[in-house]
């Protein structure tokens, strides 16, 4: 995409963004100032390139708009560039195109659609923000407190991710664009961070746009209904006087008393995470996976939406199993009881998903006249309770009495435990979460829930103890039903029961034989019974059951889209789909009513209600810890507009869940928790690419910060040396052998920071550092490589590495030993870059740290070869800037991009490895860069190449069976020794055996080896091999000496050939000139390097590795073309060679 010619100023890298978020909203902007009162405008550059997209008119009317010499002085002259442009105001009636800075003002409006649209925010302070905006050119004129200026007052719309439901998203101006200078373009614009668009969100801002006429629901048809509906289920009429008659008047107020503390803790904080920020469709999915992160999120959605669709099915039989009694009582069974359940829960369970489908409305409407119907059959009850009828006293009804309430007081458990009754009424106090379930579908889901949700909570609470209390002051817990049971008056001073006041003896019932069907104990229809008119008791039956499986019907699917959206489970992505203006997941309800099908035709659901239970309780569970682990993470994102949450009440209310778990049903209980922890497992494995700001991340955050400041607060202690290394690898992918082997003695031991000095013929763009910092983080965690990446602009590469010597890492966390390439073609290129690099290690040692080189003789840098890495393609580098990379090894080393021209169209940000890819959420732009383009011709790589790309991958590799061999010649404290056997501790090196080499005299060999051999056995560092060398004295082949002589002669400053002053001036013009006298001082040590040449290729030629002591060089006496010839005499034409100086500070030790 290239900036057309006729804008030079706008970047055509911003066109696309710009069209996508910052074409604004025709109808938010409220009446201010004609365009004439308006002296400046800021025209929103809508470039040609994205206006082939553009279906407005004004696409039309930009591209035809005239052109032609300015007439009037201020439209010429721009204050800034980019995405808003500042002019002057001049016609009122026309404005110049968006496509061409320079054109004319149009001579009027010649469009009779366009629509004029102004509006006004007037501040707090008295100050006014005017906006006056023109569908036909995209353009803002904006007047800030009488100010002209593009700088933006505070506006909602600024912070909004996605399009708001009446418009556009709008963009702030960026600092760029009031900052910079009005020359240069400003820097390209992204999300700032964390902005990103999930694919969740896109499609949210996608919904937001076709919004109109969507259905949404106030407090109390959303949430207060539906919840209500829920937590009254069929047990209410059915269990509940079973339950009192069991554990007695105290401990069912106790029961309902525990069931409403774990709800109304839920309820607390599930209204907590629902006011912390704007609440989407997904119910507890959303709320779990937005705070606890994917993993949580991923596998309680799951489990929540598969319980939500078997509690369909339990509903459906709970209702289908009352039909069946009503029609067995007058003998209508169609075959036998079990297939009736059947059939009857098919053809219900049909009727419900048509409802369903036909749409939100509609449930939401059979919702409120099953409320209806419900609460009506409670008051019927209540009112029942008070008409006491002589006919019913033989069932054990004999209205309020206190005597009756006293016997009922206590428990009376057969066969059962207080536990167990629990266990079977808790159900009934689930379904809190039905009205965040249709979060999406909620007008304020952030005043709704929490209103909602604890007003049910409460109300329903309320009822349930009313009905224990009531049920046990006015029934007896066992009547036999029989009018006849009457106690004579001679029987009367033995009968103890509260029934023999009334004239009753049923006292038979408690004999051996189950004689009785009426009283608490025996009859679960006993509120028919007591009701004022029995069937409406049955419609109220009936209501409850239906009303909770068309919630469940309805939360299922709006819960399963929400979870799919997210792609967290590949698989599901179908399912994601909406239809219609309120999105409806049809393909969800259909999977619901397949699952909800299933488990009707089971019709037996004793096994199974436990298990939704514990799925149930699991969500709530994690809603709880949600709430305190958000807390603990003390995140600033962490602050809910409702107040009233506490992080350990959260926590406690957790902990509940978890036992209630247990006591319902142990079994069910490490079910759920198996398959929770199994999806878990899979989601941490899968890395689904999100980022939600969970508060996992927050904590981890919080934590590796205390641990880092606990860190600085001890001293080192040699037992815990590790090495840290700085590694000069440029961009991480250029030095893939450099990269590797540091990674292999680094990983899970010491930290690794990549350095990257970058430094620029012109200004630096810092907003590009930023980018690169962020892309290749991603690519190194990609490849599983544990380091940072960390790039710095400099003048020069020498104080670049100052700067990463002195400031890179934190804390304790500070690298320790500097790891580079050796400079392989450092007689090609000019000399002072010879002198920066040997600057670099002195630097390193001044730092006090230890440093390493290591040496491939194919070379280090592979950026160079096409195909490589599509990411140090010529288009990729920035206009002007040179990367100087410091492992520099052969000629196409330093620069190869850096001279190419590079268009802005081809530029950094608009390169195919980092474009931004509408579907996968810009977050996948690191896969690119893995993958060969397909449409850039391969070039056949020539022979050195090949050999350098197959020398730059071989530490990739498994090692097999070899040796590291260490020169250990010189005790720099043992980092020469430690660095091997880190290494083959690896997996890829635990083949390799270490030998070790010393250097000794020849009539002392013996006595060396035993000496070393004790150090390294109290090392604890095994070893294959101990070589004494002791010739190491001896002079090196002459032709090897002349050799040397050729390699430094052009380097020679050659002092007695010229004058004195003449060869000052050389000196220090070119300072890494090596004088005479320097040679003949360091004569012996020259011929060492070159005899231990000789030596390493007559002993470790055949080496996986060659680990030998890196020789010192004394600042200021030895020149660096002595000191870089050294290095070479000694390292050439060898195995892969790592030079190795540690910092003279003991890293290994033999004491415990």
């Amino acid at each position: 995409m290239s900036a057309p010619s006729s804008a030079p100023s706008a970047p055509a890298e911003n066109a696309a963004t710009e069209h996508d978020f910052l074409v604004p909203d025709a109808g938010q902007r409220p009446p201010g100032p004609t365009p004439s009162q308006s002296r400046f405008q800021v025209d929103l550059v809508a470039e040609a390139a994205g206006a082939s997209d553009d279906k407005s008119p004004s696409s039309d009317a930009s591209a035809t708009a005239t052109e032609g010499p300015s007439t009037d002085p201020g439209v010429g002259s721009e204050e800034a560039k980019g995405r808003f442009r500042v002019v002057n105001f001049a016609d009122p009636s026309g404005a110049g195109s968006p496509a061409s800075p320079e054109a004319a003002p149009a001579e009027g409006l010649q469009n009779g659609d366009t629509v004029m649209s102004e509006t006004s925010l007037h501040s707090s302070t008295g100050g006014q923000h005017h906006y006056h905006y023109d569908t036909h050119t995209n353009t803002y004129y904006l007047r800030t407190f009488g100010h002209n200026t593009i700088d933006a007052v505070p506006n909602i719309d600024f912070y909004r991710q996605t399009a708001a439901p009446l418009g556009e998203k709008l963009i702030r101006p960026t600092l760029s664009e009031l900052h910079d200078e009005l020359d240069k373009e400003p820097f390209e614009d992204g999300f700032a961070n964390g902005d990103e668009l999930t694919p969740a969100e896109e499609a949210a801002a996608k919904e937001a746009a076709e919004s109109k006429g969507v259905v949404k629901f106030g407090w109390i048809k959303g949430v207060l209904v539906r919840c209500m509906l829920n937590i009254w289920g069929v047990m209410l009429f059915i269990r509940m006087s079973w339950i009192v008659g069991q554990a007695g008047i105290a401990l069912s107020c106790l029961i309902v008393a525990m069931a409403t503390v774990v709800t109304t803790i839920t309820g607390l904080s599930t209204s907590a995470i629902a006011t912390n920020g704007f609440v989407r469709g997904g119910g507890a999915y959303y709320l779990i996976s937005r705070s606890l992160g994917p993993e949580f999120g991923g596998s309680i959605g799951l489990i929540f939406a598969f319980a939500n669709a078997v509690a369909v099915a339990m509903y459906v039989v709970g209702f289908a199993e009352t039909v069946v009694e009503l029609l067995n009582g007058v003998d209508a069974i169609m075959t036998d009881e079990t297939n009736d359940i059947r059939i009857i829960g098919t053809i219900t369970v049909i009727l419900l998903l048509g409802i369903s489908v036909a749409g939100m409305e509609w449930e939401a409407k059979a919702q409120i006249f099953l409320l209806i119907v419900l609460i009506t059959a409670i008051i019927n009850y209540f009112i029942g309770t008070f008409i006491s009828v002589k006919s019913k006293e033989s069932a054990g009804f004999f209205g309020y009495d206190g005597s009756i309430m006293w016997e009922n007081m206590g428990p009376d458990f057969r066969g059962e435990t207080f536990f167990s009754v629990f266990a079977i009424f808790f159900p009934a106090a689930t379904g809190i979460l039905a009205g965040a379930n249709i979060s999406g579908d909620l007008a304020d889901p952030q005043l709704a829930i929490p209103r909602g949700t604890l007003l049910a909570i409460v109300i329903t609470g309320i009822v349930y103890l009313g009905v224990a209390v009531s049920t046990g002051s006015c029934i007896v817990r066992d009547a036999s039903g029989n009018m006849n049971d009457t106690v004579s008056s001679q029987f009367m001073m033995n009968c103890t029961d509260a029934a023999c006041k009334f004239g009753y003896d049923f006292s038979t019932c408690k004999g051996e034989k189950p004689g009785c069907r009426y009283g608490l104990q025996n009859d679960f229809q006993v509120m028919s019974l007591v009701s004022g008119f029995g069937p409406i008791i049955t419609a109220g039956i009936f209501s409850a059951t239906l009303s909770s499986a068309l919630a469940s019907l309805v939360s299922a699917p709006k819960v399963f889209q929400a979870l799919c959206k997210d792609n967290i489970y590949p698989g599901l992505q179908m399912f994601a789909k909406g239809y219609g203006k309120n999105n409806e997941p049809l393909r969800g309800y259909i999977l619901t009513f397949g699952i909800a099908l299933a488990f009707i035709l089971i019709a037996e659901l004793n096994t199974i209600a436990p298990i939704i239970s514990n799925f149930f309780l699991a969500s709530y569970a994690l809603i709880n810890f949600s709430v305190f682990h958000a807390s603990l993470a003390n995140s600033p994102g962490w602050r809910p507009s409702f107040k009233y949450y506490n992080m350990w009440v959260s926590l406690a209310g957790a902990i509940l869940c978890c036992v209630v778990m247990f006591v319902i049903n142990w079994a069910a209980a490490l079910l759920t928790n198996v398959i929770v922890l199994g999806l878990y497992i899979y989601v941490s494995y899968k890395k689904p690419d999100v980022n939600w700001g969970s508060s996992t991340q927050a904590l981890t955050y919080h934590q590796a910060l205390t641990h880092t400041l606990h860190l600085s607060g001890v001293e080192d202690h040699i037992k815990n040396f590790r090495p840290q290394c700085l590694v000069m690898t440029g961009y991480p992918t250029s030095r893939p052998a450099l990269l590797d082997l540091v990674h292999s003695f680094t990983k899970n031991v010491g930290l690794m920071i990549c350095g990257h000095i970058r430094t620029g013929y012109r200004r630096p763009n810092f907003k590009d550092l930023a980018t690169d910092q962020s892309r290749y983080q991603r690519w190194l965690l990609k490849n599983e490589t544990k380091a940072f990446y960390t790039p710095v602009f400099a003048e020069d590469l020498r104080q670049g590495s100052q700067y990463l010597l002195q400031a890179a890492g934190l804390g304790r966390l500070k690298p320790n030993t500097l790891v580079m390439g050796f400079k392989n073609d450092w007689r090609d290129g000019d000399m002072m870059n010879v002198e920066t690099y040997i600057s670099m290690i002195h630097d390193a040692f001044d730092f006090q740290f230890g440093s390493v080189i290591l040496r491939l003789k194919e070379g280090l840098d592979v950026s160079h070869i096409q195909g490589q890495d599509e990411l140090l393609s010529s288009q990729e580098k920035t206009p002007g800037m040179k990367d100087v990379i410091v492992s520099i090894d052969t000629s196409k080393d330093s620069d190869a991009d850096s001279s190419k021209p590079s268009s802005k169209a081809t530029s950094l940000q608009n390169s195919p490895a980092i474009q931004k890819d509408d579907d996968d959420d810009g977050k996948a732009t690191t896969q690119p860069l893995l993958k060969k383009d397909k449409k850039s011709p391969t070039v056949p790589l020539n022979v050195s190449d090949q050999r350098l790309l197959e020398a730059s991958q071989q530490f990739q590799k498994k090692q097999g069976k070899g040796t590291v061999d260490v020169w250990w010649l010189f005790d720099d404290g043992g980092l020469t020794l430690l660095i091997p056997y880190l290494l083959t501790n690896k997996k890829r090196w635990k083949d390799c055996k270490i030998r070790v080499f010393i250097g000794g005299k020849i009539n002392r060999i013996d006595h060396d080896r035993r000496a070393m051999a004790t150090l390294l056995s109290k090392f604890r560092i095994d070893f294959s091999d101990i070589t004494v060398l002791g010739d190491i004295n001896t002079k090196p082949k002459k032709e090897h000496v002349a050799a040397f002589e050729e390699m430094i002669e052009p380097y020679r400053l050659k002092e007695d050939d010229m004058e004195q002053e003449a060869a000052e001036r050389l000196k220090n013009s070119e300072p890494w000139r090596i004088t005479d006298n320097e040679l003949e001082l360091y004569r012996a040590k020259t011929n060492r390097q070159i005899r231990l040449n000789e030596l390493l290729k007559e002993h470790s030629s055949t080496a996986n590795l060659i680990v030998i002591s890196l020789p010192l060089a004394r600042k200021g006496a030895v020149s660096s073309a002595l000191y870089m010839a050294w290095l070479e005499a000694l390292s050439k034409d060898l195995p892969p060679t790592l030079l190795v100086r540690g910092n003279h500070q003991s890293v290994l030790t033999f004491y415990s």
